[in-house]
């Protein structure tokens, strides 16, 4: 059944609540970036942001992940390992986690274990 567009105004709108309500407590700053996810239906993708300087210091995603025949959850994981072994590379070890509008759940929790495999710490 198709959705209609007032529908989807309304999720956008509760979506950018969240979004903003989560934003409003959680700041990077040089010693300590922000890490924030974004999840698609295909795929995820990770940054870590410096909030002062309002760059992008670190990134990565699930297009960079090689190995195929994986669940997204565990594309996830790959994900947070792969972002982790950048920042490493930045002499980045700790961040504040931003999961923006999403729940600690699924994929994002399978990222941000990943992340905390590969040597990150938040």
């Amino acid at each position: 059944m198709a959705k209609t567009t007032t529908e989807l105004l309304a999720r956008q709108k509760v979506r950018a609540r969240r979004h903003r309500r989560v934003r409003l407590k959680v700041t990077g700053m040089p010693d300590r970036p922000r890490m924030t996810v974004f999840r698609s239906n295909k795929g995820i993708y990770a940054q870590v942001i410096d909030d002062l300087e309002g760059r992008t210091l670190v990134s990565a995603s699930s297009a960079e992940v090689k190995e195929s025949g994986l669940k997204k959850a565990q594309t996830a994981e790959k994900v947070g390992e792969l972002l982790a072994a950048k920042a490493k590379e930045k002499n980045i070890d700790k961040v504040v986690f931003d999961r923006g509008s999403y729940l600690y759940h699924g994929r994002v929790k399978s990222l941000a274990e990943g992340a905390r495999k590969g040597g990150i710490e938040f």
